[in-house]
């Protein structure tokens, strides 16, 4: 396989550029209590730019929904089937998002974007609009209940109403630096007024910085991980997270229909690694800190691989 062969060089850059990111944390060129910083910038300046210029141009008619829908429930029959398997506990939710949340923004978007352009984009922002207010709102849920569950049965204060539980989780999941740039830069696209050089310009400048400056963070993230004892447990949620979860998509995609860019993408975002998103879920219920950390550490590692085979195989199923 060449090095201009389609899958190689849109994951080389970004294989290359994580390198960069390890090597840096290793040498301390990025100091850990700068990441968080520099995550700030990411999240709430590079990626901002970024996905309200692309919405920006994108009218609603041209969204489609459907294969999205499909995406998520596929996500939430593999929760499902993890967290029961490991007893409906809080535990086993984080450990369930682990093998279905996708990390769809820092490592997704620069490489999808770099393999199938900005039509694949289009569909990718579409799923990322809704990623984190579907699942995130879901996970929330479910651990909110099943936290007061185990308070109730320990006897261990006062368990939080569910009604409550769900008004703070859709406004968390929408109150979030990735939905909102998104709904925003589609609704001013429906304006028809289009973006002025003098604004689209610093707005470019930005977007571009958005995949070398996070695949780099993502290299920093695994330098500075701890993965120990926990290898086991992590292999086994990396093995969900970037083998069995594009195969239930791939079949259920292909079963009903789907073919071409929208069977592409979709199965692309669900073979990538763990998203950052569970590892604050972890700590904000102080359930499998570690093991959610070396999770996140491991099936990105593991995707170097499961997305590459990903990639090479999908062209012979999906078809145009």
């Amino acid at each position: 396989m060449s090095l201009d062969h389609p899958v190689l060089s849109s994951l080389l850059p970004v294989v290359l550029l994580i390198l960069v990111g390890v090597v840096a944390g290793k040498m301390k060129f990025v100091r850990a209590e700068a990441v968080r910083d520099l995550t700030n910038l990411v999240f709430l300046v590079l990626i901002q730019a970024l996905l309200f210029r692309t919405m920006s141009s994108v009218q609603v008619q041209d969204l489609d929904f459907a294969p999205v829908s499909l995406y998520f429930a596929v996500a939430a029959g593999l929760f499902t089937a993890l967290l029961l398997m490991q007893g409906a506990s809080s535990r086993a939710a984080v450990i369930a998002l682990s093998g279905t949340f996708s990390n769809t923004v820092m490592i997704g978007i620069p490489l999808v974007g770099l393999a199938y352009g900005k039509e694949a984009l289009v569909l990718l922002f579409t799923l990322i609009s809704l990623h984190a207010l579907v699942l995130l709102t879901f996970a929330t849920v479910v651990l909110e209940l099943l936290s007061a569950r185990e308070q109730g049965a320990l006897g261990d204060g006062e368990p939080r109403h569910p009604l409550k539980s769900v008004g703070l989780a859709v406004r968390n999941a929408v109150l979030h630096p990735v939905p909102l740039p998104i709904i925003a830069g589609l609704l001013y696209a429906q304006t028809g007024w289009g973006l002025h050089e003098v604004v689209d310009r610093p707005l470019q400048l930005l977007a571009n910085a958005f995949g070398p400056v996070a695949l780099v963070l993502v290299g920093v993230s695994l330098a500075n991980a701890a993965i120990g004892r926990n290898l086991a447990g992590a292999l086994a949620i990396s093995g969900v997270k970037t083998v069995l979860h594009p195969l239930l998509m791939a079949l259920a995609g292909y079963g009903l229909g789907l073919r071409g860019i929208s069977l592409t993408v979709l199965v692309v975002a669900a073979s990538l690694p763990t998203g950052a998103n569970v590892f604050l879920f972890s700590q904000r219920y102080r359930k499998a800190e570690d093991l959610v950390t070396a999770s996140v550490a491991v099936s990105t590692l593991l995707a170097l691989i499961s997305v590459t085979l990903v990639m090479t195989l999908l062209p012979r199923i999906a078809g145009e």
